[in-house]
């Protein structure tokens, strides 16, 4: 993969798990809603559904249901914001999507504190000037995989005032 397809992957593996982690809570419906039960603002967004919406897994529909209310309350920037979002990622290849979904299994499987640690760490990286973050992004790709994992290490190990 080059430079140019690394830093696209990388940046929306961050965007991905920072969106998930703050949606996860919407997935963890117990039962999937019937069509019926679903708001008419649901309903439109997911009409696409409606023909076969008794014969999709009760996760999915759990999960659709949820974004669909999401969606429902966001202002029209914020929907523009996350159309463009979307398209991105369908933009990605197969390998890169999953290369994000595997990032994000990850994430989850991390305990609070650490998952809390990594938000931190990501607001920060944020906040620096753009140069700054394309300079350090270079230097991470320039990185082989075992420096790369010496460098996670020692951040694990840093305490947090020093993160």
């Amino acid at each position: 993969m080059n430079v140019k397809a690394n830093l696209k992957q990388s940046i929306f593996a961050s965007l991905a798990a920072v969106m998930l982690a703050w949606s996860a809570s919407a997935f963890a419906q117990d039962e999937a809603p019937s069509w019926d039960s679903l708001s008419d603002e649901q309903r439109q967004v997911l009409e696409r559904f409606e023909e076969n919406w008794d014969t999709l897994e009760p996760e999915r529909q759990a999960r659709l249901s949820a974004g669909a209310s999401r969606w429902a309350a966001m202002s029209k920037a914020e929907r523009e914001r996350a159309g463009e979002r979307f398209q991105r990622w369908q933009e990605l290849s197969a390998g890169e999507r999953d290369a994000i979904r595997d990032r994000y299994e990850e994430f989850l499987r991390m305990s609070p504190s650490e998952r809390d640690r990594v938000r931190e760490m990501f607001r920060r990286y944020r906040e620096l000037p753009m140069e700054r973050r394309q300079e350090l992004r270079e230097r991470y790709q320039r990185m082989s995989p075992e420096q790369r994992q010496r460098l996670r290490e020692r951040l694990r190990q840093r305490p947090r005032n020093q993160r």
